[in-house]
């Protein structure tokens, strides 16, 4: 009944009103940021091992299951992306609500049949007795030293990098995005990796010890389809598969070191492409399993700059 009171307790009934919105509303916050920022993290992992179309179709397949979810709060529905994406990366069963189990259905892979392509396999030759007597830290200098120069050289030529295995790097031209110069694109992509390889060696030697500069890089080449995907599990990787990735890794195993061997195939294009005066046949045949003998050539630039 007292005026002075009730105004007190109304008055503190605001107050504590105002601070649970304020806490609410500051948590709602948190949650977002945490939310945007596992997104861009989740964005840059994903642009980082695909190439931008298919970083699109991945995106696009989880927003279709996410979007499935529209009568959910925002917040669950922003949090289930980076459990969608994972679970389509790692090939797994899972409903709209993320349950895995019975009546799960499988998302569909994602996979190409690029019927032209031109692959490259450089492999540093010298680098398992080189390494053998260096310290890991000083091999690691080396591999990313030479990655590094490869892929702005991949950056510059539009070459799309695959992978590296050990000391050998892997890279195509004509996928994602399909292309007719493919074949000169990637010559000239190796052109330019021999050369850097070269000189990135003896820029080394005083780090790495005067026997860097003995280091040298095989260069193999071969033109021809390829299927290509994602290839999901527990580290989702965009990988190429079919005969023209053996036939190359065969090319580059039969070269000679500080040499680019490319076989019959991207020879022709080479010369259907006016350029046949890049192309010195090599006398001895080599032979590949299930193919026999195959002649191939050795590549040499001539009215460019390089050798």
């Amino acid at each position: 009944k007292d005026p002075l009171i009730f105004a007190i307790s109304v008055a503190l009934i605001f107050v504590f009103t105002t601070m649970v919105f304020l806490v609410y509303d500051w948590a709602v916050q948190r949650r977002q940021w945490m939310i945007i920022r596992a997104a861009r993290k989740t964005q840059a992992i994903v642009s980082s091992l695909f190439p931008k179309n298919v970083q699109d179709r991945i995106m696009k397949d989880v927003d279709e299951e996410v979007n499935r979810e529209a009568n959910g709060p925002l917040i669950t529905r922003g949090n289930r992306t980076k459990d969608q994406l994972q679970n389509f990366l790692k090939g797994k069963e899972a409903t709209t609500d993320g349950v895995e189990g019975e009546g799960a259905k499988r998302s569909k892979p994602i996979a190409d049949l690029f019927p032209e392509a031109t692959i490259i396999f450089a492999d540093i030759v010298g680098f398992t007795a080189w390494s053998s007597t260096r310290e890991p830290s000083q091999v690691f200098q080396l591999l990313e030293t030479i990655y590094h120069v490869f892929d702005e050289i991949a950056n510059r030529r539009r070459v799309f990098k695959v992978e590296t295995v050990g000391d050998c790097y892997v890279a195509v031209a004509g996928l994602p995005e399909p292309r007719k110069d493919h074949a000169i694109v990637m010559a000239r992509f190796a052109r330019d990796c021999l050369m850097q390889f070269t000189s990135t060696v003896k820029a080394m030697v005083v780090e790495l010890g005067p026997d860097t500069e003995e280091l040298g890089v095989r260069i193999g080449l071969h033109s021809g389809p390829v299927t290509a995907g994602v290839l999901r599990g527990e580290r989702a990787r965009f990988q190429l598969f079919g005969d023209t990735v053996n036939t190359t890794a065969r090319m580059e195993s039969t070269g000679i070191p500080n040499k680019i061997h490319v076989s019959q195939e991207t020879a022709d294009l080479l010369a259907a492409a006016g350029k046949s005066q890049w192309l010195r046949t090599r006398k001895e045949k080599v032979v590949a399993k299930g193919k026999g003998e195959l002649q191939t050539y050795w590549l040499y630039f001539t009215g460019e700059n390089g050798t």
